[in-house]
């Protein structure tokens, strides 16, 4: 008989190799005396294998996240877990309350990272959730949404020298994978230094669930665990990925303020000089094309009719057209809808 796996310890707290514990990481007390913690549920599984976080709300209106953990933390393969899995639904607990990005002292928590045991709110936070959270791990995925106003296509950002990242993000199977740099203060730049491959996963709207977009985040960690063998015995090939990888990206701005009708949304493919949509002014007198300036997919675009001159409108990503697998939005919608994993009534 195989001897038993020794249990995890985060914080104060130990758990047995089996069991699943909700552990809240102290922080702060608030103004009115209100303790403030970091709540991680912990799944530390019988079996060895490699351990791994699952983070959201780092911003704490990008809600989309929080329910894709929830959706998670009622898989069934959790029971059969080798390795052990750390989930934290909701990492920005102050942001999340008051339906803000930002922590009370407006400081922006995926920029203050790797943060000070003696520094501001926010760089305590990061402090704590890097130590932790992230130095006890082996990889990390961090689930986001584009900011309130705007939505974005379900898609995984990974740097571009990180071939484990990219290996991952295949596996993740996302619409699609961009290669961006990392951001001095991000929490991927921070699990990055300290060696720990981590996929961003982008997609939604913030302060609003996207069934969609939830539903492309839960497959996909699902898919990146089975990889790494902790809910299967088979691994899945990266290599039969389709994902298509774009290594440029830019948002289309308003030329002049206005209101924008847009014709194009996310997940449609379009070519140089395409109209993306049209500014007018209120009296319909003068209105202004929005054209694309290079071929490539629209990963993320604005919800907002009233602009201003400046104003980010269509993010395009680069892409030649053969590179992009028919409708991407409609082609992947199709697949997830009809995907044996979600048919139990307990994962939703």
């Amino acid at each position: 008989m195989p001897p038993r796996r020794s249990s995890f310890q985060l914080g104060s707290t130990r758990i047995a190799a089996g069991e699943r514990v909700t552990v809240d990481l102290p922080l702060s007390v608030l103004s009115n005396h209100t303790p403030m913690t970091l709540p991680v549920h912990v799944v530390h599984g019988r079996r060895e294998g490699p351990t791994i976080f699952v983070s959201a709300a780092v911003h704490g209106d990008e809600i989309i996240g929080v329910e894709i953990v929830r959706r998670l933390m009622r898989v069934p393969a959790l029971r059969r877990l080798a390795g052990t899995v750390l989930l934290i639904p909701i990492v920005n607990a102050f942001g999340f309350i008051n339906h803000s990005r930002y922590l009370p002292d407006r400081r922006d928590l995926n920029r203050s990272f790797p943060g000070s045991d003696k520094g501001s709110l926010g760089s305590q936070l990061a402090h704590r959730f890097l130590n932790d959270v992230v130095k006890q791990c082996d990889y990390g995925i961090d689930l986001h949404s584009a900011a309130a106003g705007r939505v974005n296509l379900p898609q995984i950002r990974v740097s571009a020298g990180d071939a484990k990242a990219l290996e991952l993000a295949h596996v993740f199977s996302a619409p699609i994978i961009l290669q961006s740099a990392l951001r001095e203060g991000s929490l991927r730049d921070a699990a990055s230094k300290e060696g720990v491959p981590m996929l961003l996963y982008e997609a939604g709207e913030g302060l609003r669930f996207d069934e969609f977009a939830v539903r492309v985040g839960v497959k996909g960690v699902l898919m990146v665990m089975k990889h790494l063998g902790m809910t299967g015995s088979r691994k899945i090939e990266a290599s039969a990925s389709n994902t298509p990888v774009s290594k440029k990206s830019m948002w289309l701005r308003a030329p002049e303020g206005g209101l924008l009708r847009a014709t194009r949304t996310i997940g449609e493919f379009v070519e140089s000089d395409d109209v993306l949509g049209m500014i007018s002014d209120p009296f319909g007198e003068q209105e202004t094309e929005v054209k694309a300036t290079m071929p490539g997919l629209i990963i993320g675009r604005t919800n907002l009719p009233v602009v201003n001159q400046g104003d980010a409108l269509f993010h395009v990503a680069q892409l030649p057209k053969a590179a992009v697998p028919g409708e991407a939005q409609d082609t992947i919608e199709e697949e997830i809808g009809g995907d044996a994993m979600f048919d139990e009534d307990e994962i939703l």
